[in-house]
């Protein structure tokens, strides 16, 4: 790597591994989407006589409680541990407790071997992040996915069983 740009080819690594973000972040907003409508539709259709009844309890509080895990999972990926990139140049939080001047002046005196250093530290600890979004978003979607048993069973068991109730109107 002595005859290659090192700065070019560290700034390039890290846009490689923050053009991952948005990949995640998709994906949890949908999650986020697919729980909430989950919970939504599994209150709408909750009445009070399906307490009385043992099964349909148990898989509305199954759903609930599924849905609510794989929420907290999807808070933990939208929203990771950030700590890190101590006086970094390059790490937007670091950045932002600078004033301005002392930003620009610092970033004009560093030197092309701290620079590169800087950006490979931000590739490394955006991997992290990374990594740890990833595996929150994966749990997130596992939680999800078994909450759809318990939640489309509820929903048959309610249609049939409401179908048989009088009406309230």
């Amino acid at each position: 790597m002595k005859n290659k740009n090192p700065i070019e080819i560290s700034s390039k690594q890290l846009d490689r591994v923050l053009a991952f973000f948005p990949r995640i972040e998709t994906k949890a907003s949908f999650l986020f989407a697919v729980n909430t409508s989950i919970l939504g539709v599994t209150a709408l259709n909750l009445q009070p006589g399906d307490i009385e009844i043992w099964y349909m309890i148990t898989l509305a509080a199954g759903t609930v409680t599924l849905s609510l895990a794989s929420l907290v999972f999807l808070y933990r990926c939208s929203y990771p541990h950030l700590d890190g990139g101590e006086r970094s140049l390059v790490y937007f939080r670091e950045i932002a407790k600078m004033r301005e001047a002392d930003f620009i002046d610092s970033f004009m005196q560093i030197d092309e071997e701290a620079l590169t250093r800087d950006y490979l530290g931000q590739v490394w600890r955006n991997s992290e992040i990374l990594a740890a979004k990833f595996d929150a978003l994966k749990t997130a979607f596992i939680l999800t996915a078994i909450a759809l048993v318990p939640w489309t069973t509820y929903l048959v068991a309610a249609g049939t069983i409401h179908a048989q109730l009088p009406s309230l109107h």
